[in-house]
């Protein structure tokens, strides 16, 4: 392995890791894009606090009973040992450098912490292209520009695939006769992204955004220079700003039907929106929950017609419109409450539930970004037909930028048209 690492198996687990004092263990699997946005980091890692601490990578699919006995169901899993006792919280998923850096200086003690800190070597590498933001626009403006052999590389807080990638199904994307789970869609998408050349950062923490210098900061370490920079960082959903809902998001309220509807198996569930997305996605909460109460504000539902038709005729869906919800209340350990208040009549009650799900619209994800950056009244990027915003050589795509309809299909028309733009400026 690079750097100061060692892979193990089972065999050697109480010799190398119980026995082994401070270590650091990595689960892993292949085919795992996440496991490969870690590697990377924890490579670096290891050649910055393999003096103190042992690294440890061990392959989770060659290794399955020792990864159950331990209870370790996802790749990456990271696991921190000191003197055969794991110590800190484990880490799953997008892990993000920062989160690593954390635990293991809280494993070396202050003052080593410190010496490290001050060893690290800042870099610099440079792009034809930088890309920020790794959904479908950011993916498909990026293969386009590989496939024309420039420089290219995909900058993503999170792992690449956007919010597609939490969609149950993509029904409309054009090539699939089935509809297609939306986590499938963006793997494709990613891994034709790789075969184009492209280098990914996902997973990290972006310190600093220089639109002017075209200097991309990232995990306070590797500064990005790049000859053009194409925004494609896409929208989160609009929290409802209601009390008890920031302590509980994760808690009992959900944004995601695909990453929690399973747990409402046999339940009752609380859906909160109209539209599209509240009435889609309730449709498939569906598939599990006992029975489904839609809150919605106006008198009529906001979502196409076919989406409508299908949950009127869903036995296990009520829906109580001219509603909005006031406050939400956590039960104990696991249900919940909402006050919601009727708009004709002002009076409120209270509704038991054991999960709420929030589907309410987006929000335009531009922090960090500079305010120089012209927007819509809505928060949304401005751009001219190629997809270029008022700041020299820098360009939005998809759901980022001000447009009429935020569809997959909008978000991989702007990643073209900004790539193609941007291929004959620099060819």
């Amino acid at each position: 392995m690079a750097g100061k690492i060692v892979e193990l198996n089972a065999d050697a687990w109480k010799s190398d890791v119980l026995e082994g004092g401070k270590v650091v263990v990595d689960f892993y699997s292949t085919e795992c894009p996440p496991c490969e946005a870690l590697a990377s980091k924890f490579t670096a890692l290891s050649e910055l606090y393999g003096d103190d601490l042992k690294f440890v990578k061990i392959f989770r699919q060659g290794n399955r009973e020792l990864s159950e006995k331990l209870g370790v169901s996802s790749s990456p899993t990271l696991l921190y040992f000191e003197d055969g006792k794991e110590i800190a919280d484990r880490q799953s998923g997008g892990i993000k450098r920062s989160s690593i850096v954390k635990t293991l200086d809280k494993m070396v003690g202050s003052s080593r912490a410190d010496a490290i800190h001050k060893s690290i070597k800042s870099f610099t590498s440079e792009y034809d292209v930088a890309v920020l933001g790794g959904g479908p626009a950011g993916l498909t403006a990026s293969t386009y520009l590989g496939q024309a052999h420039l420089k290219t590389v995909i900058i993503d807080i999170a792992l690449t695939g956007g919010y597609m990638s939490t969609t149950h199904q993509v029904s409309n994307y054009p090539g699939f006769i089935d509809p297609q789970q939306g986590f499938m869609l963006a793997h494709f998408m990613s891994e034709q992204t790789k075969g184009a050349g492209v280098d990914f950062r996902s997973a990290v923490d972006v310190t600093s955004i220089d639109l002017t210098k075209k200097e991309i900061l990232i995990d306070g370490v590797e500064t990005i220079k790049a000859k053009k920079i194409i925004i494609a960082t896409g929208s989160s959903p609009r929290p409802l700003g209601v009390p008890g809902e920031k302590e509980y998001g994760g808690n009992g309220i959900s944004y995601c039907a695909t990453c929690d509807a399973k747990y409402f198996d046999g339940k009752d569930v609380i859906v909160i929106g109209g539209g599209n997305s509240a009435i889609e996605e309730s449709l498939f909460i569906a598939k599990f929950a006992k029975s489904i109460t839609i809150i919605h504000q106006f008198a009529e539902l906001q979502a196409n017609k076919q989406a409508q038709e299908e949950v009127f005729k869903n036995k296990s869906i009520n829906i109580l419109f001219e509603h909005e919800p006031r406050e939400f209340i956590k039960n104990g350990s696991m249900d919940m409450s909402v006050v919601v208040e009727d708009l004709k009549t002002k009076e409120r009650k209270t509704l038991n539930t054991n999960g709420i799900f929030v589907f309410v619209g987006f929000i335009p994800n531009l922090t960090g970004f500079p305010e120089s950056l012209e927007k819509d009244q809505f928060g949304y990027l401005v751009t001219d037909e190629d997809m270029l915003t008022n700041i020299p050589d820098v360009y939005a795509a998809g759901d980022i930028r001000t447009k009429k309809f935020r569809q997959i299909t909008t978000a991989v028309s702007d990643g073209t048209i900004a790539a193609i733009a941007i291929s004959k400026e620099l060819s």
